[in-house]
């Protein structure tokens, strides 16, 4: 076995710096030297509900970027040194039809998470990204593109993918009108995302004070969601409508503005909804989901934000203040996705 430092679980609010077990390489693996990772709010909730009796380990962390170390006598793809990205699936059953779609987040025995899942070959619970070290399916690392900053490039592993995936499924480009609900984590990139596949970009929110962050990001106009008569007046308007807004609530309001044949795709929210059957049929309109994204897009995903110098807005802090930014987060005082700088584990 291969020896990391790491932070685990110690409870529902707090991690403790220790000592990693990462399997020896196999033949297609490779060991990446984890530089930053991403705190997501998956992160919150894989701790809120960690039960430290059940006897497995919880070490958080799926979006995170940094450099080849080693590499298994088949890989070919990467060498030693080489600068990669890695999201919130590192495997899958590889035969099921989403698989052979390139749409391994939907495999049918379910994708092997980078944390809190378990290995296909020996049953081992996989240990996340806030660790120094991470031994991977070279098919399920990316290269880094070349002008994306490695600490503002690995929130696009989770979010960023998550908000492409709709996006680009729902065919958004020039002369589409996007709508964003909520300007936070997930939000801030489906701006940019949009607003670089040339749609009209909205974003949504009660938070007036965001208007200007709205504006830097690329949004055309932002709706305050409080005011009834300026909802009113954006009626059937939107083509797609992403609602990345993490707490229960009732979608008719974000319906009404999805135009003739558009979509309203959840993306924050994904338990129980309750819909009218009248709220879709009155224009033909359709309520979607989707999360994380499949090999092909992800690849995909990580070229367009290249291309378009598109990287989450981020706040840095050492690794050694994770317990700090698990805190903000719960408050929701970030703008807009803290990243881990793993190096103080040296």
């Amino acid at each position: 076995m291969r020896t990391t430092t790491g932070w685990q679980a110690a409870g529902p609010t707090a991690l403790r710096r220790t000592s990693l077990e990462r399997r020896d390489l196999r033949p297609d693996d490779i060991a990446v030297q984890v530089d930053y990772c991403g705190v997501c709010h998956s992160d919150l909730h894989a701790l809120q509900a960690y039960d430290q009796q059940a006897g497995s380990p919880l070490v958080p962390g799926h979006e995170f970027t940094g450099v080849v170390t080693a590499t298994g006598p088949d890989v070919t793809t990467f060498s030693i040194g080489d600068r990669v990205a890695v999201g919130n699936i590192v495997d899958s059953c590889g035969e099921c039809a989403m698989c052979e779609a390139g749409q391994e987040n939907f495999c049918h025995s379910f994708p092997t998470l980078t944390y809190g899942g378990a290995d296909r070959q020996d049953g081992a619970t996989t240990l996340g990204g806030y660790s120094r070290e991470y031994v991977v399916r070279d098919a399920f690392a990316y290269p880094l593109p070349a002008g994306l900053d490695p600490a503002g490039a690995a929130p696009l592993m989770c979010a960023g993918v998550t908000v492409w995936e709709p996006l680009h499924s729902l065919g958004v480009g020039p002369g589409s009108r996007v709508a964003v609900a909520g300007l936070g984590g997930l939000g801030h990139l489906a701006v940019k995302m949009a607003v670089a596949l040339g749609a009209t970009t909205t974003v949504i929110s009660r938070s007036q004070d965001k208007r200007d962050d709205a504006r830097k990001l690329g949004a055309h106009d932002l709706i305050d969601s409080t005011d009834a008569r300026l909802m009113a007046s954006a009626r059937d308007t939107f083509d797609v409508v992403i609602d990345t807004i993490s707490a229960p609530h009732d979608l008719a309001p974000y319906l009404k503005l999805v135009a003739m044949d558009g979509t309203l795709s959840l993306l924050g929210y994904l338990g129980p909804v309750t819909v009218e059957a009248m709220d879709l049929l009155i224009g033909r309109k359709k309520l979607g989901s989707a999360g994380s994204g499949g090999r092909p897009a992800t690849a995909e995903m990580l070229r367009f934000c290249a291309d378009n110098g598109i990287a989450a807005d981020i706040e840095v802090l050492p690794s050694s203040q994770v317990d700090t930014a698990l805190d903000r987060l719960r408050r929701n005082d970030v703008r807009y996705r803290f990243v881990l700088d793993m190096s103080d584990l040296d």
